[in-house]
């Protein structure tokens, strides 16, 4: 197991080298001289910089246009309230369960086939094993065919396990986002 690792991190080196030495040869082959060949290398790294510039700040175009830092301020409840108001646009009739004694589901979407228990996460910080265990258990109280976990956040390597053993569905930040620019 360590050799390939070994020899996977020796193919992630090479790689870089074997594509600059293309581009250093286009340059030679154009030109043939080693000021095409420098000139060549240096265009191709202004314009892998100038690609990874534009792919980040489109990125950030991306989480102003969904609004994420709005929905980083809210609290539990309006986050409850929001989701369910995206999941009206998205076609589910939603009910909302009451604070306190909700059995780990937060909200119930229902549409011509299924029933989905959500249960909804707003952290700061990444959501846990607790959140799965949750929604496992109101999923048999609330006799439901389906159960999800939304959140504004990201989950831990343990929580996306137990999810896969359980078949919850999780809904992180990147998901949400999606969720939300194709709404509008």
């Amino acid at each position: 197991m360590r050799k390939r690792k070994e020899k996977k991190k020796k193919r992630i080196r090479f790689f870089p080298l074997l594509v600059i030495s293309i581009v250093g040869y286009c340059g030679w082959y154009y030109t043939n001289s080693i000021n095409g060949i420098i000139g060549a290398i240096i265009l191709f790294i202004l314009a892998v910089i100038c690609f990874k510039i534009w792919r980040r700040t489109r990125g950030y175009a991306r989480l102003r246009k969904a609004g994420i830092k709005e929905i980083d301020a809210m609290s539990g409840e309006e986050f409850e309230q929001y989701l369910g108001h995206l999941f009206k646009k998205r076609g589910f009739k939603v009910s909302y369960t009451k604070a306190s004694g909700d059995y780990g589901a937060d909200l119930i979407l229902e549409d011509r086939e299924d029933v989905i228990v959500v249960q909804a996460k707003r952290y700061s910080g990444s959501v846990g094993v607790k959140a799965v265990q949750e929604i496992v258990g109101a999923l048999k109280m609330y006799d439901a065919t389906q159960a999800w976990v939304a959140t504004n956040s990201y989950f831990t390597k343990q929580a996306e396990k137990l999810a896969i053993t359980n078949d919850v569905y999780l809904i992180d930040r990147d998901e949400l986002i999606d969720m939300i620019l194709n709404k509008k």
